[in-house]
């Protein structure tokens, strides 16, 4: 019987150098042919090749078969193995271990997991992780991209040359893979790939990136995030044990970029910002920092909201590594790490998902589906196994692999509903004929189903403006799942109201006293958030009525009702200290205001405000539950007053708020009380430590058990002008 012929037709060995073979793998590597073992390889710039054992022994010439580095030949082996390659041209020679004499790292459960779209650990699988596989160390890359006809990788390791290191195809899956030996930590890297037509598409980043080059630049990074050091067992050991419903929650909103900056308006990184930030934000007594999006993004005004590399922290302030340990740090000083988080669409930049393999992989292909016309980005679709199971894995990457204790999901009313920001006729109905989309429903359903499941004691929060049933009503019971919801009406309303000029307030009393009605509705935060801040808007101070005086008492009273009012807090940053201007990613704080005694006093306020708040649990543990809450004066329309107490609804003392929203002093007003006896004064934002006009009670009041309002007691109470007051019962 004739020897089979080895040799490998010029048809493939065209479409190998020619970096368009479909399957390089069925070529390249070690193959059997009858009796014995042929080595293939393309090693461009090579003139000989050679085949070497763990010896340096050489196993076989192979021979160059295309001038662009096609080398074959037969091997002195007797099974399948490893071994390197000894190149050598005019320039010397190099030795090497050749990518396609390895198998797969990938296997049949990850090929099931995926195919089924519930793979929770798709981060540990797909992306680009350096490893030891079969004796040897190197980086192995997958990528999801089943439309393509062939996907490589290109790098720092391989002269940026697609012809080099073409991927093996999961076919059941669509995923390809490809283990390169020698490839390390800290290079550079995109795909490389060909559609189903054969045309080169855009070069693109790794969907899975966990590391990505500073903008402008668009390449993905070889990381580890696997080994950080961590010092929190006993943090997280102890938000296990929590209800944050029951807990303070008092959230700083921070922009990384522009809290602070360097000389020469440089960033900070994230360890100088666990220098400064992390012991400000304990200083002032807020529970949380909020960060907005932290995933790489290419362009600054976007804040971070059209994020191309998910799972990477921005490279603008450092390292994967520095990154978790500004977690760590914020954990060890009691602070949790709360992230915006954007599933809702993602931004169309050549080198990011759009179009991913030709095709719309990741959005839908329907514009009336797949493009959101408020933000010029592509919707995910949520429908498809793959993109949802993306999605989930990735807001479980950021739970686990660095330790944040929540996530704000951005834009929720945006994805809840198919004719979200669209005319008639510029959205699909669902399968049911209505509006509400279902595949983004079941999506956030799930997301917060796993988030919840696998990390017990972490929040899931969501920016949601409609009233859409159940969004933090458990799943279980039909609803979203989230842990809290924004309270976008609170925001609206109680802005809309201290906008007016006192005279007018009478008129719209409503305003403030309509919110009660749901209060309880869901599991709310009261956000005063950088939306409010920006695009003309002003800041909190400019938005209120009156002369710098009253802005500035108006403000302050504002908090104080804000810090009584049941809800978890947000306040972005900035407004703690009664900034004059708007917002800009672009530049840092205005610190310098702080020098001044009225912003030292607004300063001063937020900061005894989280201290009353974290200390009295009447303030903090029904902020979700209406047996926390008890209007004692709702109806003073005439006088701009209201007055409520607080109940922690396990013995601990009562506390009443009351409220002037008018510059004028009221003397021995009569406020009903839940109680007789002693009512100590425990905030007063017209305090002269604040700034305001030091009217007060001597530090407490006296309630006699007379019946007021429906009330079992009264007491006379100086309300001084434009201000908040709490009493807490001796």
């Amino acid at each position: 019987m004739a020897e089979p012929d080895w040799r490998t037709s010029g048809a493939e060995m065209e479409a190998i150098v020619s970096g368009r073979h479909g399957d390089p793998f069925r070529v390249l590597g070690l193959h059997r042919c009858g009796d014995r073992w042929v080595a293939r390889a393309f090693v461009p710039g090579a003139e000989a090749l050679e085949a070497l054992d763990a010896e340096s022994r050489k196993l076989g010439d192979l021979e160059r078969r295309h001038a662009s580095g096609f080398f074959e030949g037969p091997v002195a082996v007797a099974q399948r193995r490893i071994f390197d390659y000894r190149a050598r041209n005019d320039g010397g020679s190099w030795t090497f271990a050749d990518p396609y004499l390895f198998g797969p790292v990938l296997g049949p459960l990850d090929d099931y997991y995926i195919g089924e779209g519930n793979h929770l650990r798709l981060h540990d699988r797909l992306g680009a992780h350096p490893m030891r596989h079969e004796e040897h160390e190197g980086v192995h890359f997958a990528v999801w991209a089943p439309n393509a006809s062939r996907v490589s990788v290109v790098g720092d390791f391989n002269g940026w040359d697609g012809r080099r290191h073409a991927m093996r195809k999961r076919q059941d899956t669509g995923v390809w893979e490809i283990f390169i030996p020698g490839a390390r930590e800290g290079q550079c890297y995109k795909y490389e790939l060909l559609d189903a037509a054969g045309e080169l598409l855009p070069l693109k980043s790794d969907p899975f990136g966990f590391a990505a080059e500073v903008r402008p630049k668009t390449a993905s990074k070889v990381a580890r995030t696997e080994c950080f050091t961590w010092n929190d067992e006993g943090y997280l050991a102890g938000r296990r044990g929590c209800d944050p419903r029951r807990e303070p929650m008092s959230i700083y909103e921070v922009h990384l970029g522009s809290w602070r900056r360097k000389d020469e308006n440089v960033f900070l990184t994230y360890d100088e910002l666990a220098d400064t930030l992390i012991p400000y934000a304990v200083e002032m007594g807020y529970t949380h920092l909020e960060l907005l999006p932290v995933s790489e993004h290419p362009f600054d005004p976007s804040w971070g909201y059209q994020p191309t590399g998910l799972f990477a922290p921005t490279s603008r302030f450092g390292e994967p590594a520095s990154f978790a340990r500004f977690v760590d740090r914020a954990h060890h000083a009691g602070l949790g790490v709360i992230l915006d988080w954007v599933p809702a669409h993602f931004p169309t930049d050549e080198h990011g998902l759009a179009r991913f393999d030709g095709t719309a992989l990741y959005e839908h292909e329907d514009p009336r589906q797949g493009f959101h016309p408020d933000w010029n980005t592509a919707i995910y679709n949520f429908g498809r196994r793959e993109v949802a199971g993306f999605l989930v894995n990735n807001a479980l990457f950021w739970l686990e692999r660095y330790h944040v204790d929540g996530l704000r999901v951005d834009a929720v009313a945006s994805m809840l509903y198919l004719d979200y920001s669209r005319e008639e006729g510029q959205w699909i109905p669902n399968r049911l004929g209505g509006r509400e989309n279902l595949e983004a429903i079941s999506f956030l359903q799930r997301v917060n189903h796993e988030a919840y499941g696998q990390n017990p004691g972490i929040v899931t929060i969501a920016e949601e403006s409609t009233a859409f049933p159940g969004v933090s009503k458990p799943t279980s019971a039909g609803g979203l799942g989230f842990g809290f919801k924004w309270n976008m009406g609170f925001m609206h309303d109680t802005l809309g109201y201290l906008k007016r000029e006192p005279i007018h307030r009478k008129h719209h009393h409503n305003d403030l006293t309509f919110g009660l009605l749901y209060a309880f509705s869901e599991n709310f935060v009261l956000p005063l958030s950088h939306d409010e801040v920006v695009h003309g808007k002003g800041s909190l101070l400019n938005k209120m009525a009156g002369d710098h005086w009253q802005k500035f008492a108006t403000l302050r009273a504002y908090y104080g009702f804000m810090w009584g009012y049941p809800g978890k807090k947000l306040l972005f940053m900035g407004q703690e200290f009664a900034q004059w201007g708007e917002w800009s990613e672009a530049r840092g704080l205005d610190w310098h205001l702080t020098e001044h005694k009225p912003h030292q006093g607004v300063q001063a306020l937020v900061r005894d405000l989280n201290a009353a708040y974290r200390a009295h649990p009447a303030l903090h543990a029904r902020d979700c539950e209406p047996e926390g809450f008890e209007w004692l004066v709702v109806d003073d329309r005439e006088n701009s007053v209201f007055a409520w107490a607080r109940h922690s609804g396990s013995g601990h003392p009562i506390v009443v708020v009351v409220s002037n929203f008018t510059p004028v002093p009221r003397q021995a007003y009569a406020l009903p009380l839940p109680a007789a006896g002693r009512w100590r004064e425990i905030i007063n934002t017209d305090s002269a430590h604040y700034g305001g006009s030091g009217m007060g009670n001597m530090g407490a009041i006296s309630a006699i058990p007379e019946a007021l309002h429906g009330k079992p007691a009264r007491a006379p109470v100086n309300l001084p002008p434009l201000a908040t007051l709490y009493f807490m019962q001796d």
